[in-house]
């Protein structure tokens, strides 16, 4: 396995030392190696992988030195329009070396939402005419690879990508972690939300721990998982799948389960709910202020206000941060009773069990489940 030391090492003596992207597991080791050694002005982590782009571009700009952009694949299509009109060597010619964790490759277990994606990568790579080689755990050949890909920026004035196999970097763990100032976890929270929220609610739920965790928390209370929808994939759009069910039957009752990461990643998508008219949408944003999911990077949503964000988008009703027990299940009980829009933000701890499980069902087993469970609660509203 490769050191992130070395790694980053090896890429400060080819002359990159700015970095951004959007913090993957496959690139855990290396990307809070890169969190702990890099200045702020250095390392920037980005809303979305397409913002990331831009960033890397702006620094080209300014400095003439070759950036480098972290993203996991499926964030690829996040980046598509920005590396074809934007860097691509036929508009402005801009040198950048993507370093993507390939989850999905093909003959490696992964989770569905990953698999398609994983067996197209390097076609897409081709598709956008960006040359690239494979880093794995062979430190040596990775190393070599590393260097060809800098060289290659530097003679093309163009795009580049690394794409990382599983098990190539070791792991590293952040000294300077992320104070906790809030005791509750987030999986202590989604249990209050399901026990206090009206019964037959629909639920989508953000990728990542939030979905897994709705599902453990249903086991454990013996309650129904189809009126449940998991976003396993498609991070930042739970919002908006939540609303085109709102939007197509005003009279549900629909919470969205959504946290900091996934809402900053597609923040506009909150002006869509936010001025429709006639819905009833009670969006839940539940705030730690990291990509948890991924080796727990920092993001800036404790530093900003979600909620007057929310207000700007005209939601009904705004409440929060709150992060008492008792606030809680006051606010999730009012809230919940009233209709229109209404943004209730939650602060959390850090964090998940270790024993965290994963769903047992298959996308498509939750689909047909919950599309079931929607018509039937449709005939239960109209009797």
């Amino acid at each position: 396995m490769i050191s992130p030391k070395i790694f980053f090492e090896v890429l400060k003596k080819e002359g990159i030392e700015f970095f951004t992207g959007v913090p993957d597991s496959l690139l855990k080791g290396f990307c809070q190696y890169v969190e702990e050694k890099s200045s702020d002005e250095n390392h920037i982590i980005a809303a979305n992988e397409g913002c990331s782009i831009g960033i890397a571009t702006g620094y080209h700009l300014e400095t003439g030195k070759i950036p480098l952009v972290y993203l996991q694949n499926s964030g690829l299509g996040n980046t598509v329009n920005p590396l074809l009109s934007l860097t691509d060597k036929e508009v402005y010619s801009i040198p950048l070396i993507l370093l993507i964790g390939w989850r999905g490759e093909p003959g490696i277990k992964d989770e569905p939402q990953h698999i398609k994606q994983g067996r197209v990568t390097k076609r897409l790579l081709e598709a956008l005419e960006i040359p690239f080689k494979v880093i794995s755990s062979f430190e040596k050949k990775s190393i070599e690879n590393t260097k060809w890909a800098v060289n290659f920026a530097k003679k093309s004035s163009s795009p580049v990508a690394l794409l990382v196999k599983k098990g190539s970097f070791e792991k590293y763990e952040l000294k300077k972690r992320i104070k906790d100032n809030f005791s509750i976890s987030r999986e202590e929270v989604i249990s209050l939300i399901i026990k206090h929220s009206l019964i037959q609610t629909t639920f989508v739920s953000t990728t990542g721990m939030i979905s897994r965790e709705l599902y453990e928390q249903r086991d454990i209370h013996n309650q129904n998982k189809s009126n449940d929808f998991l976003t396993v994939g498609s991070m930042g759009h739970a919002s908006q799948i939540a609303l085109g069910i709102a939007s197509s039957n005003p009279y549900r009752k629909i919470i969205c389960l959504d946290g900091d990461g996934s809402l900053l990643m597609h923040l506009g998508g909150i002006s869509n709910i936010g001025t429709r008219k006639d819905i009833d949408f009670f969006h839940i944003v539940i705030n730690n202020g990291a990509h948890d999911s991924v080796g727990g990077q920092p993001t800036v949503a404790q530093k900003i206000s979600l909620t007057s964000i929310a207000k700007a988008c005209l939601y009904d009703e705004v409440l929060g941060p709150i992060t008492n027990k008792d606030e809680i299940i006051k606010a999730i009980k009012e809230l919940s009773l009233i209709n229109g829009k209404r943004f209730l933000e939650i602060n959390v701890k850090k964090g998940a069990r270790s024993n965290l499980g994963r769903p047992r069902e298959t996308p498509l087993q939750n689909k047909f489940k919950f599309m079931n469970q929607l018509s039937k609660n449709q005939s239960i509203a109209k009797k």
